[in-house]
């Protein structure tokens, strides 16, 4: 089949559907990307990139396609509302006279904005076909949660557009069982709702531990490492209230790995807070790298704030811990925590509990390793059962297919 994938992220950014588009290209199908220039996280066009510069590329056998966008910044709403509306627009735009032909399946993935529907509905009535809508991030929910949007107004005629958004969908895809609720009372038909996961992409794997090549020495002791997107959903605040609890727990290490909006408050508030000895902000690295960083690590943190529309969701990165067999500790609710403590694969604390996070901490430190690693492998076995990568691209195939079957039928 001919697949058109809707994305405003895409490689070289760091999102699942590199991995899903990839994955669909090695189960034959022909797959097109229409997306936005990268320059996530960092807010400025990766090297390389610019406003206009490069439109038409491939990657690992995928045909490319990039409209330009008002890069997001490293600051205020109004530069991220402008790369949200930009991307909307110029893609609804140049879509339908760039990507050449016709296509069987139209793919819609949503981590945020949900304005990337809008190109989608687009492409689906240019190119007459059927629309998949894979929902990462459910809004207006997520926009009041994170404190970006407070007014009622506004949240109100985001919930409209969503509305509009899901009733032009043939099928929508849900990360989560819990976004089933969420998702019915915006107008999405419950019979086109499917539940479809995040998996991990195959280099997640248990590894040995050893250096990881172009790294600093890490400190000797006990290791908490968080991975991913610095930002306000993950609740950084609660994170450096438990290294401030354990300060005097010499042995006990907080390594933060990944880059983020809140990167530089983070970095101020380590200074501020005396602690350097212990929180260690290691950067950005290449996510080819992240099982080798993971096996550095004695427990992966997950996080999130507490807030209603972050119980609903599973984070992507425990499907990634999981996968690389190491214990979880999770600091977050709902169907995050559910999972973890089903595979019983770590420790789950409330989110935005910093004492508890600490005492678990703790706890998890004064284990053996022994037992550690068998959460992990407890996490490893449920990843393999739940979430393995091959099995749902096998399902999504198969859904496409019947869609498509369904689109030929009405057309005659």
């Amino acid at each position: 089949m001919r697949l058109l994938i809707v994305s405003q992220y895409f490689w070289p950014e760091n999102f699942r559907i590199n991995d899903l588009a990839q994955g669909l290209v090695k189960i034959g199908h022909h797959v097109t990307v229409l997306t936005g220039k990268p320059n996530y996280p960092s807010g400025q066009f990766i090297d390389g990139y610019s406003f206009w510069g490069v439109s038409r590329e491939m990657f690992a056998g995928i045909e490319v396609i990039r409209v330009p966008l008002v890069a997001r910044g490293n600051g205020g709403a109004t530069r991220l509302v402008l790369n949200f509306l930009s991307f909307a627009l110029f893609a609804s735009l140049f879509g339908p006279l760039w990507c050449r032909g016709s296509f069987d399946v139209v793919f819609v993935y949503e981590p945020s904005p949900v304005t990337v529907g809008l190109p989608g509905l687009v492409m689906k009535a240019v190119k007459k076909a059927p629309l998949m809508f894979w929902v990462q991030d459910l809004w207006p929910e997520s926009l009041s949660a994170t404190g970006a949007v407070k007014s009622r107004w506004v949240l109100d005629r985001v919930s409209s557009l969503v509305r509009f958004i899901y009733r032009g969908c043939d099928r929508v895809l849900v990360q989560s069982h819990a976004f089933d609720e969420r998702v019915r009372a915006l107008g999405a038909d419950p019979k086109r709702i499917l539940y479809y996961p995040n998996s991990a992409e195959e280099l997640y794997r248990p590894v040995l531990q050893g250096p990881v090549p172009g790294s600093r020495a890490l400190p000797d002791g006990f290791r908490v490492m968080f991975a991913g997107n610095i930002g306000a959903a993950q609740s950084f605040e609660t994170i450096l209230s438990a290294a401030g609890t354990l300060r005097d727990h010499r042995e006990i290490h907080w390594l933060i790995l990944g880059d983020g909006r809140q990167s530089c408050w983070v970095q101020e508030e380590v200074a501020r807070r005396d602690l350097s000895h212990c929180v260690h902000l290691l950067g950005r690295y290449p996510v080819e790298s992240m099982p080798d960083w993971f096996a550095q690590a004695d427990v992966l943190l997950v996080s999130l704030r507490k807030d209603p529309i972050f119980a609903l969701t599973i984070p992507s990165k425990i499907q990634s811990y999981m996968a690389c067999g190491r214990p979880i500790l999770a600091a977050l609710e709902g169907e995050g925590a559910r999972i973890v403590e089903e595979a019983r694969a770590g420790i789950v604390v409330p989110a935005e509990d910093s004492s508890a996070l600490a005492e678990a901490v703790l706890k998890l430190s004064l284990m053996t390793s022994s037992e550690r690693e068998g959460m992990g492998q407890n996490g490893r076995r449920y990843f393999l059962q739940e979430f393995e990568r091959n099995a749902l691209l096998v399902r999504l195939d198969s859904w496409m297919k019947e869609l498509v079957g369904e689109s030929s039928k009405c057309a005659y």
